[in-house]
């Protein structure tokens, strides 16, 4: 039945599991762990040992490395094991151990609960419309749980997918003010384990950025590292490119350098001028920014420096 203001009410992700309850507890129990470290024989065949011992059942194991003599090697497996929940802490200290002797960087990440996402935008929508449709239809691996934005305009859109909106007017000058505003909604409650700039058209300070390092994507309309800053488009058309692209990228304090996690391009021509370009880049960046965003969610990104390392 349509609410009082005429739209649909939207199912929450609760309601939609509740209709099809097979979808959250395939992945109640299940596990992940990401890992660097120097590349060496029987890494993989320690892990799959230790997961062994402790019940798991390995569903998907990927690796990577560098160089087979004197590289860095990267692994991500996916497990399940009864109680995992309760047992975290139990097999992180197991783990800790394998960890110590092969000079691993490692975490491991539960599927469940998701992981909660915060939305930031401006006036473009595309980017945002998209996680919200992802979100609505499930496919979209976590939960969308706030839009901050600094203008109004997109506020109807996030109300009609039952997502709270909060707008933060931004004023020159009192960047840190807004900050300490976005802060307080991000952090409120559990928190956010996401931040996505869905076309955030504002600079974040090297403060807010360290606070979330690794935990803020950002959209950049642009093949990075090509036609950095503002106004990529009008690059891209003054300089006569035949390809054009959108970059998903981790923030960091140096605008536009962040480690990549995914690139996309489409094909122009010498009719298309800047606005055909921008109308066309649309359709890559909500498409680039969504599956950025969902293999983050996944745990199938390891940072290493400026890089990513992305598991199919």
């Amino acid at each position: 039945m349509p609410s009082k203001d005429g739209l649909s009410p939207v199912p929450s992700r609760d309601e939609r599991q509740r209709e099809n309850p097979a979808a959250a507890p395939a992945r109640a129990n299940r596990g992940r762990i990401l890992i660097s470290c120097p590349d060496r024989p029987g890494i993989v065949a320690a892990v799959a040992r230790l997961l062994f011992a402790q019940g798991a059942n390995i569903v998907r194991s990927d690796q990577h490395t560098t160089d087979p003599v004197g590289g860095s090697f990267f692994m991500r497996v996916e497990f399940d094991l009864p109680e995992l929940a309760a047992r975290q802490t139990e097999i992180s200290e197991a783990f800790s151990t394998v960890a110590t002797r092969l000079h691993m960087d490692w975490r491991l990440a539960l599927a469940s609960p998701p992981k909660r996402v915060a939305v930031l935008v401006s006036k473009e929508g595309h980017c945002l419309n998209e996680l919200l449709w992802r979100h609505q239809s499930g496919e979209l691996p976590g939960e969308l749980t706030l839009v901050v934005s600094n203008h109004r305009d997109l506020g109807p859109m996030a109300a009609a997918h039952g997502i709270p909106f909060h707008h933060i007017p931004t004023r020159p000058g009192a960047r840190e003010e807004t900050e300490a505003r976005q802060r307080a909604l991000l952090e409120a409650g559990s928190g956010v384990d996401l931040i996505v700039l869905a076309r955030y058209m504002q600079i974040l300070s090297p403060e807010f950025v360290s606070r979330y390092r690794g935990r803020i994507i950002n959209i950049h309309h642009s093949f990075l590292p090509a036609f950095a800053g503002g106004n990529p488009y009008r690059q891209a058309y003054d300089r006569g490119v035949k390809i054009i692209g959108a970059t998903a990228h981790y923030v960091t304090a140096d605008l536009d350098a962040g480690p990549i996690i995914e690139q996309d391009v489409l094909r122009v021509t010498h009719r298309d001028n800047a606005e055909d370009m921008r109308r066309v880049g649309r359709q890559i960046e909500r498409a680039v920014l969504a599956r950025a965003v969902i293999w983050h969610l996944e745990d199938r990104v390891l940072l290493h420096g400026n890089r990513t390392v992305v598991f199919g």
